[in-house]
């Protein structure tokens, strides 16, 4: 067996685990990251074809409120709306999970309209809130576009690497042995239970791939003080564990343990005199679908990047969003096939809702880039 052809992937989503007074995740840095990121590059671009550095301070608030709620409000209407319905104050805990990119791509395009044709000004520490209609000199809605996108392309590509050191967003099995095992969820709810102290997944070297594609895993488990008898350990191992593996819907994602068939494991006594456990039991291998759209989002940021440094002020309005929209939406229409679906209702429909939505955005780019010369700006009458 290659040892190579899977990896277990198992990071603890904080930053700082084990300290209860801060709780910084991955998740949270990348998606900030983006934004810091993107607001540098959009400095760059502003300053390059001559437009006010400032406006980039408002155009960055702008994308951050529109990202925020346009995502949250795209998950709720188009996949929980019932549970929302029923519960709305849940939409504003946004740390719970549920945000949709197609939801922040209405919402930034809408944000952008606002921007270009109002200003506004609000600095709650003086009590100012000024809102006016005022058009941006020399920012059509296509030439902000055309850069904004440039932007959204790397924050995509930060925010899927967040996704995947979340293990969250996860592929459907490769049922080969090719993939990545997330094992995240399987060590945590192990650990939730009292007399564990520890818990590690790592590959069975010593195993084969079976002809159903799950591979050869083991779970090695450390028992607490409590647990002072290789007869207890057997018996926990047999009764509370097995269940868990073979019944947890968050561990059978990951953990193939049929309830019919005894659990394979060995019972050892450490250095410090503690129980332990080795389990010998088959990891479901998926598609990590979160870096596949990590990467290609990198790669569209670098072609999007290059098509702007050639021409730069003269460039084609709508091109660069043309493209955008045509790359990042046809590929997510076909790498939904390689991800399990969201909610359980999209299980019925034969295509589900990330695809119905990126149907719209696929072809509006399409029209786009066939109509450039038509939705180029009138030029101004002197």
């Amino acid at each position: 067996m290659n040892l190579f052809n899977y990896i277990i992937w198992s990071p603890n989503p904080e930053i700082f685990p084990g300290i209860d007074w801060i709780e910084v995740r991955w998740y949270g840095l990348l998606f900030a990251a983006g934004f810091i990121v993107s607001q540098q590059l959009m400095y760059y671009i502003f300053r390059s074809e001559g437009k006010p550095e400032k406006d980039v301070d408002s155009l960055t608030l702008w994308m951050i409120i529109a990202t925020i709620i346009g995502a949250r409000l795209g998950h709720v209407i188009f996949y929980e709306p019932m549970r929302y319905l029923q519960d709305p104050v849940s939409i504003l805990k946004t740390w719970e999970g549920g945000l949709a990119s197609h939801g922040a791509a209405v919402g930034i395009l809408l944000a952008i309209y606002l921007y270009i044709n109002y200003f506004v000004d609000i600095n709650p520490f003086k009590g100012k809130f000024v809102w006016k209609k005022q058009k941006r000199s020399g920012q059509s809605y296509l030439w902000v576009v055309d850069r904004i996108v440039i932007c959204v392309a790397i924050t995509g590509a930060f925010i899927r690497f967040g996704n995947f050191l979340n293990a969250e967003i996860i592929g459907t099995p490769t049922r080969s042995e090719y993939g990545v095992v997330f094992a995240r969820d399987v060590i945590d709810r192990l650990e939730y239970m009292p007399q564990i102290d520890e818990v590690s997944l790592s590959k069975n070297k010593e195993g084969e791939t079976d002809e159903n594609g799950y591979v050869p895993v083991q779970i090695a488990l450390t028992f607490d003080a409590s647990v002072n008898s290789e007869a207890l350990a057997r018996q926990i191992v047999q009764t509370s564990v097995k269940s868990v593996l073979s019944s947890y819907e968050y561990v059978t994602l990951h953990i193939y343990e049929p309830n019919s068939s005894p659990l394979q494991y060995e019972i050892h006594q450490n250095t410090s005199g503690l129980q332990t456990a080795v389990i010998h039991s088959k990891g479901i291998a998926r598609h990590p679908a979160q870096l596949y759209e990590s990467i290609s989002s990198l790669l569209l940021f670098v072609l999007l990047l290059y098509l702007w440094f050639r021409k730069k002020e003269k460039l084609t309005e709508g091109l660069l969003f043309g493209v955008f929209l045509v790359i990042l939406f046809g590929l997510r229409f076909v790498y939904e096939y390689l991800k399990e679906n969201q909610v359980a209702f999209e299980d019925s429909m034969s295509l589900n809702m990330g695809q119905i939505l990126s149907i719209p955005l696929t072809l509006a780019g399409i029209w786009l880039l066939l109509n450039l010369k038509k939705v180029q700006p009138k030029p101004s009458k002197e």
